[in-house]
């Protein structure tokens, strides 16, 4: 079986698991979704949810955080990983679009990586889930499973990114993103499956009997 076969099962097992694809980071408008999204490195979604349900009825436009400072940002996130790093950040991220963007959110891949904080899956995320650009954000999750699934040979989330994106057709990349992680948080789990157990991995190497492991990206 070759990955273009693999990348076909897969398809065919994630629509049929997750027809719809909810976005998992709440969030009221796209400027609190790039906020989130910040704030969910090395942090659950759950996590962050949980910090900014009582946030975003308050705060939720640039104008906002910039008012707040960062201290009571820092007040506010505390219960986030590294939320001293994340609430310099949003504070710059929040400057910056009022000054340069009149507190809108920039629409281009350029713009956005150029904004403090975010990298290319940070903007990815934005452009494919607030704006329906194609794109295919890729985090270590979605890294190990597509190494797990033949897709890669995964040196890094680079690599990964440009072989996802010659698999798959554009049309699917941004509703695959989301089916490729609720996948791996139910049923292809780091420490649980190890390539051998899951629909997917049972689907794409039946022979497979010894635990995979996967290049860290």
């Amino acid at each position: 079986m070759n990955e273009t076969q693999r990348a076909k099962i897969v398809l065919k097992i994630l629509n049929k698991t997750y027809p719809t694809t909810p976005i998992p980071l709440k969030h009221r408008n796209i400027f609190t979704l790039l906020v989130s999204v910040l704030l969910s490195a090395q942090c659950t979604d759950v996590n962050v949810n949980n910090a900014t349900k009582n946030i975003y009825p308050k705060y939720n436009k640039p104008e906002h955080f910039v008012k707040l400072g960062r201290k009571k940002i820092e007040k506010l996130i505390r219960s986030i990983g590294i939320f001293r790093i994340k609430a310099k950040s949003v504070y710059n991220l929040s400057k910056t679009l009022v000054e340069k963007y009149n507190g809108k959110v920039p629409r281009t891949f350029e713009e956005l990586e150029e904004l403090p904080g975010v990298g290319h899956k940070t903007a990815s995320v934005v452009m494919s889930q607030g704006f329906g650009y194609p794109a295919f954000p890729i985090d270590t999750h979605i890294h190990r499973l597509a190494q797990r699934w033949g897709l890669t040979n995964g040196k890094n989330v680079v690599q990964t990114e440009e072989d996802l994106k010659r698999l798959f057709p554009k049309k699917y990349w941004n509703k695959l993103h989301l089916q490729i992680i609720y996948y791996g948080r139910e049923y292809c789990k780091a420490r649980e499956c190890y390539g051998i157990s899951c629909k997917i991995c049972t689907s794409c190497y039946p022979k497979r009997k010894r635990p995979i492991k996967t290049k860290k990206a």
